[in-house]
């Protein structure tokens, strides 16, 4: 194992651990005697261009066509029943059904990976959401007895118009989507370590002993490798000998990947599904917790509140900015190196609380009650949890949302262990983009972790919010973190 522990800096610039000058190697305890660090090897992503920002392209052409021929389709009612479009009845008409088209595909899943995969199903889902989209409208408007002047020629003709424009115009931009990706829709690597695997149709096969990647789940070197590599990727397969494939396993938890691995003992490794790769059976061990469509929706959300957010508590950012310039030098904002979304490393942002030369960059040392390394205005802005807001600016920025497990330091420890070492789900809680605020916070699970079952608690309530995730649960946990911006355990 070479996870690190270094006594002076990090390198943010490279995304990985590297040796500083004057670091003699990782922390004496944590892993066993003082041994030189490892620098992570020059290792590309196998797909340069994300399949998944692709096809959530390939969704937002869909549903912009979709609208579209909605307004054609009234449209066309207009010209049925006046000859022109003066009549603007259609328009209101048109403006009325997108909403609640759009809420009626999402949740009938018009616009997920089968749908793309087969253009027939996804026009059917979009037809059968403007069915449901055309009922709930024709029932308010009856109870509110709302344009009871609408000409029925009109509707009946742009209801019509509608079903026959979308259902043809999805069949065939979906079927020319399926032809520009070429029949892969997905991106699948193959990673053969120790064992020779012919090629196999659409995936790429690597060696992972020629990529100097290791199933080592202990050592941030080799996962942020694997990370690296695996960057676009939608499905990996782990192909093995029987005795590491729990260590590759456990590397594949929390990458946000849907991980499979070929092997004949499986026992050990926490299967959660049967997958194929050829005339293969693979065992799946980890998956996505959310749908392209729940990460769109998730991402919507945390833009929406988090830049109103932004404007709103801009004086009182200035103001505590101007407080920490005046009470201490340094600069007003701290940035931290914490494992994040996929298990990625990146930089935390916060308003800097504690004098510049005391500053902890990996986390090593946890902010004791009376610290004496926490300044005047840091003790104030930490008690009110006013020390987090800049970490807006990470949501802004697409490496944090609103809600989520909380980012973790990598040199965090509960008790005398290493997060990391506590408890083998740990890397499980990476599968979601890390939160300012989660479900562990407003129970009152927050501060420094003194013992292991400190952090085993917070753990089990991050794969509670994992495990069932929706909007209304993260605006549920939005308004109970004010109940709990000040907690005895801010300090």
């Amino acid at each position: 194992m070479s996870f690190s522990v270094l006594k002076n800096s990090v390198d943010v610039s490279q995304g990985g651990l590297l040796d500083q000058p004057g670091t003699t190697g990782r922390r004496a305890g944590a892993f066993g005697p003082l041994v030189p660090t490892e620098q992570p090897s020059a290792v590309t992503p196998i797909f340069p261009a994300n399949s998944r920002n692709q096809r959530v392209r390939a969704y937002t052409l869909l549903l912009t066509s979709d609208i579209l021929c909605i307004f054609l389709g009234f449209a066309v009612g207009s010209l049925v029943r006046f000859g022109n479009l003066d009549e603007l009845t259609w328009l209101r008409i048109s403006f009325a059904v997108v909403p609640l088209f759009i809420a009626s595909a999402m949740h009938n899943r018009a616009y997920s990976l089968d749908a793309l995969q087969c253009p027939g199903v996804g026009a059917l889902r979009a037809s059968a959401a403007l069915v449901s989209a055309f009922a709930v409208l024709f029932v308010v408007s009856y109870f509110l007895k709302a344009e009871q002047d609408v000409s029925r020629l009109t509707v009946g003709t742009g209801v019509i118009a509608t079903l026959i424009t979308v259902a043809f115009v999805r069949r065939w931009l979906g079927e020319r989507i399926q032809r520009s990706f070429a029949g892969e829709l997905t991106s699948t690597v193959i990673i053969t370590d120790e064992k020779f695997l012919d090629p196999v149709p659409g995936a790429r096969v690597v060696d992972a002993q020629q990529l100097g990647i290791r199933p080592e789940p202990r050592n941030h070197v080799m996962i942020q490798r694997l990370v690296k590599l695996l960057d676009g990727a939608d499905r990996v397969v782990i192909f093995c000998s029987k005795e590491v494939c729990a260590n590759w396993a456990a590397m594949l938890k929390g990458a946000n990947v849907q991980g499979e691995i070929v092997a004949d003992h499986v026992s050990s490794i926490g299967a959660v599904g049967i997958g194929r790769l050829g005339d293969r059976t693979t065992l799946v061990v980890s998956s996505r917790p959310l749908s392209a469509q729940q990460q769109v929706l998730k991402r919507v959300f945390d833009l929406a509140v988090a830049v109103p957010a932004l404007i709103f508590l801009a004086p009182l950012l200035l103001l505590v900015a101007l407080a920490i310039k005046l009470d201490s030098p340094g600069p007003v904002l701290f940035r931290q190196q914490r494992v994040g979304f996929g298990n990625r490393l990146f930089n935390v942002y916060k308003f800097r609380s504690m004098a510049a030369c005391d500053s902890d960059a990996l986390g090593t040392t946890s902010t004791a009650r009376d610290d004496q390394r926490v300044t005047k205005i840091g003790r104030f802005i930490r008690s009110t949890s006013i020390d987090e807001l800049p970490q807006l600016l990470n949501v802004l920025n697409g490496t944090m949302s609103l809600v989520g497990p909380r980012p973790h330091a990598i040199g965090s420890f509960a008790g005398s262990r290493l997060f990391w070492d506590v408890d083998d789900r740990y890397a499980h809680r990476h599968m979601l983009k890390p939160g300012i605020t989660g479900l562990a916070q407003i129970r009152g699970l927050r501060g420094t972790a003194h013992h292991e079952d400190d952090l085993s608690l917070r753990l089990q309530s991050d794969l509670e919010y994992l495990a069932d995730w929706s909007i209304g649960r993260d605006l549920s946990i939005i308004f109970k973190t004010f109940r709990v911006l000040a907690h005895p355990n801010a300090y």
